[in-house]
């Protein structure tokens, strides 16, 4: 989603509330105007400075404040999406009742925006009766609930409770005002940077973090696809929404992609995959006091996985390419983009600019993203998610 949304992030007094500077950064990094509104117990886990720095606005808190602008009613009416995070049993039993006797109370009952919010609780807490009947009662209102998941929770415990991490949280939000452009779509995005094993504790590999793939992944579920994602060697988080496949080496992903590839209509190649692999794999550690001062190693091409998916695929079938060039002039960039996308024989090839310091492992990219024919058909800048929205525009 590439519109500015002013979002509404209500934080609660659970443990989890430090989970929810999580959302409010993902949020604003996705673009987005986002203001908290926090109850008092909750400044209790998180501090008031910490959240105002990180959603670059004010902190609210106080139902008393700003009488004279009626902020208890403008704040809600403001927004264009709220999202509770954590949603204590105290909270959820308050929203099911419609109690009034806060800040976030007053701002959820006076505003029409889609309400989403992210349980966090004990285990027993949450199979209450009472808390059953209090979700399902919001829930039959439209209230969007994300999680609980299952897992650690305060102390020794474990089980269903622990609040969902925020990129699931920021995704199901987001979803909600997402539209279903893609559905009945099935899409195959691969992501992050293929190793290369010299021997059991070494390999060959690249920089990528696998961002912009599991930002692809994640925008085209929110637009109702259905997305199976083949990650290979991922730095960040999976969110729950999308199916995963793990793989290490360039054969490995090649074969993974052939097979799922048969299945689906789209097939987007984000990952950053290695030319070359050693040509033979030590079985025990190389050691330096063997080898002397000089290694040599001898490689071998890897199989060409994105021209081999463009000349295999099916009629109708679409193949997006990725190449990531370290190029400085803008007329060379697109020049080597040009002659790729003709070698390679897929549809639309995106091209980005790498460095030390741009393209891999950074929040934001910027990509030109050119058709068979050599012609620019996409330009964006900004962080992944939004670039990847803008690259699934071609396919809506």
């Amino acid at each position: 989603m590439s519109e500015r949304l002013n979002v509404v992030v209500g934080i609660t007094g659970g443990i989890a509330a430090y989970k929810a500077v999580g959302v409010v950064r993902a949020l604003v990094l996705a673009g987005h105007d986002v203001h908290v509104v926090a109850t008092e117990n909750a400044l209790r886990f998180v501090g008031r400075p910490t959240l105002e720095a990180i959603s670059r606005n004010l902190v609210h808190s106080d139902l008393y404040e700003g009488v004279a602008e009626v902020r208890h009613v403008a704040i809600g009416e403001a927004a264009d999406l709220i999202v509770v995070a954590p949603a204590t049993a105290n909270t959820i039993a308050k929203l099911a009742g419609g109690f009034a006797d806060d800040l976030l109370g007053n701002t959820i009952l006076a505003s029409t925006a889609p309400l989403v919010i992210a349980p966090a609780m004990h285990t027993e807490m949450w199979l209450n009766p009472a808390t059953v009947h209090n979700v399902e009662v919001l829930r039959s209102r439209g209230v969007t609930v994300v999680g609980p998941a299952s897992g650690q929770l305060t102390g020794t415990d474990a089980g269903p409770g622990r609040m969902s991490e925020p990129d699931d949280i920021v995704a199901a939000a987001l979803g909600v005002l997402t539209p279903k452009d893609l559905a009945g779509k099935r899409i195959l995005v691969t992501a992050g940077g293929t190793r290369e094993p010299l021997d059991p504790v070494r390999f060959i590999g690249n920089r990528s973090s696998g961002r912009q793939g599991v930002a692809l992944a994640l925008a085209a579920a929110a637009r109702g696809a259905e997305v199976t994602l083949i990650a290979a060697n991922l730095e960040v988080a999976v969110p729950a929404s999308v199916a995963v496949q793990r793989v290490g080496s360039t054969l490995e992903l090649a074969d993974a992609t052939r097979v799922a590839a048969e299945n689906v209509d789209v097939v987007i190649m984000a990952a950053a995959v290695a030319d070359y692999r050693p040509e033979t794999v030590a079985e025990d550690k190389i050691k330096k006091e063997k080898q002397g001062d000089v290694l040599d190693l001898r490689l071998v091409k890897n199989p060409d996985i994105l021209k081999g998916l463009a000349q295999a695929r099916r009629p109708g079938q679409l193949i997006i390419g990725f190449a990531a060039e370290t190029e400085r002039d803008d007329d060379a960039l697109l020049a080597l983009g040009r002659a790729k996308i003709a070698r390679k024989g897929c549809d639309y090839l995106v091209i980005n600019r790498v460095g030390w310091a741009e393209g891999f492992a950074s929040e934001r990219n910027t990509v030109v993203v050119i058709d068979g024919a050599g012609d620019t058909v996409v330009e964006a800048s900004g962080t992944k998610l939004s670039v990847a929205d803008r690259i699934l525009d071609l396919l809506a």
